[in-house]
């Protein structure tokens, strides 16, 4: 029999499934993270910087203010405990979990190893594997400057010594050493990763099933699309396959969920087995929009009725909202978005803009006030403004006490 569940019971069972149902801890080190980044399975790593780089953001949604140095140290040291792999797009997934995504890489190579590119550039392909072997860990501009010099192999530019490492590093050959900066280093995998990664191979149904019962457990309550989505599997039969394998183990039940919908019908779900559904889920959080609670649009539009899209390639005059908005948690729900900016010179934190959602709380402004403030200490930034953009751009900035600033753009409400 299909259990029905109401969309308010799916939307907390989801969140506590990310870790929103248990307060913040009173400190915050290795354990804590390592705790909250087992229970999410994967970090998303985006390039944007404005206020927070985002594979930083869903440990602090989480956790509160922590060092980003604990994070650092797991994943962008010479022997990362966190590596980067192409799991949802570019990602930190753990290092024992390298083997369950050889399938993906083995498609890579499958598109990327033999194509007019790759057939062209060979020479360069293996000069590369050999720069690596021989002299550790580069960043493509110490190699780039080496090619240039003539003092080895052949001339190739910046582009194609760039590509060449993403080919190798995509394919599995090559892994992440840390990052100077935002840049890469590279260096062979069997110089980053242990042994037992890289001898352990998962056949691909194998690892398919583990990975849709990996984001069953962080999703707790989701749809077929969401569980493919979280790890970017783009083989429907094989996830289909995988829930069907996990329905007939008794760790995933079937459910149905109010207002959820396909084509005009009830939309199939699956709930985890281990699912905890609390009464109440009281957070207060900023998400990136690469959380995974709101990274797949469609169900963030099914939990919390938020439509949500990026606006940083939207020219300026056309965007709604803002550049880079940040959804905001209070309660249950997505309950608005705000456009933040550090400001580093100025030491402060601008919030760009502001908007409500529906169904937000009288007390909101004061929620959202005391994240800002504990954001900004997080960053470093002594004071926060607000601009007059948006309609929740009074209610925080009276909750904040703080002072106004102009939007770069001339917005305002």
């Amino acid at each position: 029999m299909t259990t029905t569940l109401r969309r308010a019971d799916a939307r907390r069972i989801a969140l506590a499934a990310q870790g929103f149902a248990r307060p913040r801890p009173e400190t915050v080190g290795t354990r804590q993270i390592t705790a909250t980044l087992r229970r999410m399975r994967i970090l998303q790593i985006d390039s944007v910087n404005v206020f927070s780089r985002s594979h930083y953001m869903p440990l602090f949604a989480r956790l509160g203010a922590y060092d980003t140095a604990l994070l650092d140290a797991l994943a962008f040291s010479r022997r990362p405990r966190w590596v980067e792999s192409w799991a949802h797009v570019a990602s930190l997934v753990s290092a024992d979990d390298w083997p369950l995504l050889q399938f993906r890489r083995d498609d890579l190579r499958r598109k990327y190893g033999d194509d007019a590119w790759a057939r062209a550039n060979e020479p360069l392909l293996q000069w590369l594997r050999d720069e690596l072997a021989e002299r550790g860990p580069l960043r493509p501009a110490q190699i780039d400057h080496d090619a240039r010099s003539g003092s080895r192999g052949s001339w190739w530019g910046w582009d194609d010594v760039k590509n060449g490492l993403e080919r190798l590093w995509l394919f599995g050959e090559v892994a992440i050493a840390g990052r100077r900066g935002f840049e890469r280093r590279y260096a062979l995998a069997s110089d980053v990763l242990p042994a037992a990664s890289l001898e352990t191979p998962v056949p691909r149904a194998d690892a398919i099933r583990e990975l849709v019962r990996r984001a069953a457990a962080a999703y707790g309550v989701a749809t077929a699309s969401d569980l493919a989505d979280y790890w970017r599997i783009r083989d429907r039969p094989a996830v289909m396959a995988a829930i069907h394998d996990l329905v007939d183990a008794g760790e995933l039940q079937p459910v149905q969920v109010e207002g959820w919908s396909v084509a005009g019908r009830p939309a199939k779900a699956w709930l985890h087995r281990d699912a905890a559904r609390p009464r109440t889920v009281d957070a207060t959080a900023l998400l990136t929009p690469f959380d995974p609670v709101v990274w797949f649009r469609d169900r963030a539009e099914r939990l919390f009725d938020f439509d949500y899209r990026i606006e940083i390639y939207t020219p300026a005059p056309q965007r709604r909202f803002g550049y880079y908005s940040l959804p905001v948690l209070v309660g249950d729900d997505v309950v608005g978005r705000l456009d933040l900016k550090a400001d580093r010179g100025a030491s402060a934190l601008r919030v760009q803009s502001a908007w409500w959602e529906h169904g937000v709380s009288p007390d909101a402004a004061e929620r959202v006030a005391a994240e800002l403030r504990t954001a900004a200490r997080w960053q470093g930034l002594e004071r926060v403004t607000v601009s007059r953009w948006g309609d929740a751009a009074d209610a925080i900035a009276g909750a904040l006490s703080a002072e106004r600033h102009e939007h770069p753009d001339g917005r305002s409400t």
